[in-house]
């Protein structure tokens, strides 16, 4: 029997604790061999497993085990692979966001090729919350106040007259470096009404874009509209969104002494723990890799079991900052949902 702590996120301000008692050997499990991986013979594969929507409610379960700023990490436990898979695509490529999409250059004397500065200008993230925006329509090419956001980018570099000799070009020269902090947003129709630039503008100031020297100016025109991954890269709300399963690490015997310093030596740090007696247990197996480095050593090769957990996933979603993470998956759901919506619409209507 294993002692597992539920966690459970509540209104994105308070974490709920539960315990409960689960035996690990009735999940279904994949075994890592030294060389391949070895199917539990009693499982017969999630493939094979007949829906059963009460079963379904009762096995799944959704732990959130960390959120720290952007970065939240979850169990998603009792599904199938493809539908995980499916929220993790979801988030990288279909959950929308606001980014840079037209760039108009007026002027740029500085060393940077067009571009290469508009390729640049367009992968600098936004605060705006796609949400409040409509995705833009190809009849209108300036864009409207419910679809659109205009920035410009007026900068000039001269040298400091009070400065004579030095060799730290910031000091010798002023607007040597241009960072996003730079980019100014131009309201559109009442934008300047219902929002602020905290709320629109770059959500970091100090993304270096380009660097410059004195006669060197740029004059750009910038439109920032709503858009998906799959369109394109800068459009996706996350930096990463991944999964992996659960491992589980079981020792078959006692290990002490040097063999249980080299065994911790084996797995990641916090994964084997030793007591008192330097006798080796399993710390947390949440924290192994499953790099097989135990195996290099015959006297602990056939001391450890390692497997993983099918049905359990380990989510690790970061936001980019224009919405926080656990907003970003329970978009991702909406978006699934409507796509099922659709599905059975249709097979209803054929």
């Amino acid at each position: 029997m294993s002692l597992v702590i539920k966690l459970s996120y509540e209104n994105t301000k308070s974490l709920k604790i539960s315990l409960k008692m689960q035996t690990s050997d009735e999940r279904p499990k994949l075994y890592m061999d030294e060389h391949k991986l070895k199917q539990d013979p009693h499982d017969y594969g999630l493939a094979d497993d007949p829906f059963d929507i009460e079963s379904f409610k009762r096995k799944f379960k959704i732990i959130v085990v960390r959120y720290q700023g952007n970065e939240l990490e979850f169990d998603m436990v009792g599904v199938h692979p493809g539908i995980a898979n499916a929220f993790r695509r979801l988030m990288l490529s279909e959950v929308p966001s606001m980014a840079i999409e037209k760039v108009y250059i007026h002027n740029n004397t500085s060393i940077i090729q067009d571009e290469v500065l508009a390729h640049r200008l367009g992968l600098i993230p936004l605060k705006a919350d796609p949400r409040l925006f409509e995705y833009r329509g190809d009849e209108n090419d300036q864009g409207t106040e419910q679809d659109t956001l205009d920035f410009e980018l007026k900068v000039k570099c001269s040298r400091r007259k009070d400065v004579k000799e030095s060799s730290n070009f910031d000091s010798i020269y002023k607007n040597h470096k241009i960072y996003s902090g730079q980019i100014k947003w131009l309201p559109k129709g009442k934008q300047a009404q219902i929002y602020s630039e905290s709320d629109v503008g770059p959500i970091d100031d100090d993304i270096l874009i380009t660097q410059m020297r004195p006669g060197h100016e740029l004059d750009i025109r910038l439109a920032a509209v709503k858009g998906i991954g799959k369109d394109h890269a800068k459009f996706s709300p996350v930096a990463t969104a991944f999964y992996r399963l659960l491992p589980e690490v079981k020792l078959k015997k006692d290990i002490v002494g040097k063999d249980a310093f080299l065994l911790q030596k084996c797995f990641s740090p916090g994964v084997i723990g030793l007591d008192e007696n330097d006798r080796a247990y399993v710390k947390n197996a949440r924290y192994d890799t499953c790099s097989r480095n135990v195996y290099r050593y015959p006297q602990l090769a056939d001391a450890v079991e390692m497997a993983r957990i099918r049905d359990h996933y380990i989510f690790t979603v970061e936001s980019l900052g224009a919405l926080k993470p656990d907003v970003i998956f329970i978009e991702a759901v909406k978006l699934l949902k409507g796509k099922c919506r659709k599905f059975l619409d249709e097979i209803e209507a054929a």
